[in-house]
């Protein structure tokens, strides 16, 4: 395999029953081999990526002191700013090469959650930060959802089954900067192999290069999509909820040649959480004789706080 393979989100949109299924089938055998899509005609326009890239590049352009103005303390993470190197790997004690924003849900006032979720953080020096940053976040939503009804005909249940979990989902949209490196990194890279916590990531910004998919036999393949194109890959939640039928595969971004050493990296991935009370049961139309139940009973709340936890966001 050379790369991932490509769906246009077009098919599933149409009126023709047989371009629905086509995408419905492609998805589905690619989530069941490698886990990763690249998708065209998403609902993101070339207006709002840029603008969005505009808004993060003037925020990690301001000075250190500036920016750990925004890094709350007790949230986990899950809102605002997080430092150079504060995250890692599962496993791994090196910091990523990374420093990163975290915008949330602000839910529907109809939505009835178990928890409320921490209020987003306002940058005061860029009046178009939250709106620009919000604005991508409904249509990367919007676009995740209908990845997820696709998926619900392929498992088999009814098309909508996710859209109430998803809707007023704990999700979170994540502006990257991986800065310039300076010197040899000892051990680090740009983002350790790992696997996503949620149900679905949906990525912006991956045709900059570096980020590497493990395949099934084990060789990394890098993942290259159009420039138009966003890279969408199931999480761990996916994976556990069907029984292992939907891979989590483990990716990376590897850290450039040397000569490329003074650019920068922008990525921007749109983690899809699901409401923290959606019960992650492996789906009863995913265990069989060949495939039986491979995990235990969690809800989406309770697996993400072990998975932050195990990344270094959160303490025990």
């Amino acid at each position: 395999m050379k790369n991932i393979p490509s769906v246009n989100l077009a098919d599933f949109l149409s009126d023709d029953p047989s371009r629905k299924q086509k995408f419905v089938d492609e998805i589905g055998s690619a989530y069941e081999d490698i886990g990763f899509v690249s998708l065209k005609n998403h609902f993101l326009s070339d207006e709002l990526v840029s603008g969005l890239y505009e808004e993060i590049k003037a925020f990690f352009a301001m000075d250190v002191d500036a920016k750990r103005n925004y890094e709350i303390e007790g949230l986990g993470g899950q809102r605002g700013y997080v430092s150079f190197g504060k995250e890692h790997a599962k496993g791994k004690k090196e910091g990523d090469l990374k420093e990163f924003w975290h915008f949330g849900q602000e839910p529907t006032a109809d939505a009835n959650l178990p928890h409320a979720y921490p209020e987003n953080v306002k940058v005061d020096e860029l009046p178009d930060f939250n709106k620009t940053g919000m604005e991508a976040y409904r249509m990367l939503e919007k676009t995740g959802i209908y990845v997820l009804r696709a998926l619900a005909i392929y498992i088999g249940v009814d098309e909508h089954y996710f859209d109430h979990w998803a809707a007023n989902g704990n999700s979170i949209l994540r502006p990257i900067h991986y800065p310039p490196i300076t010197s040899e990194p000892k051990g680090a890279v740009r983002a350790g192999a790992h696997g996503d916590i949620n149900l679905i990531t949906l990525l912006m910004g991956a045709s900059t290069g570096g980020l590497q998919v493990l395949t099934k036999e084990g060789e990394w393949v890098d993942a290259i999509p159009q420039e138009d194109e966003l890279v969408i890959n199931v999480g761990d939640m996916l994976e556990r909820h069907t029984n292992n039928k939907l891979r989590s595969t483990i990716h990376r971004v590897i850290n450039p040649p040397k000569e490329q050493w003074g650019n920068p990296r922008y990525s921007i991935p749109f983690f899809m959480h699901p409401r923290g009370d959606m019960k992650l049961n492996c789906m009863p139309e995913c265990v069989n004789k060949e495939h039986p139940k491979a995990f235990e009973d969690i809800t989406a709340g309770d697996f993400l706080h072990q998975r932050l936890v195990d990344i270094g966001l959160i303490k025990k």
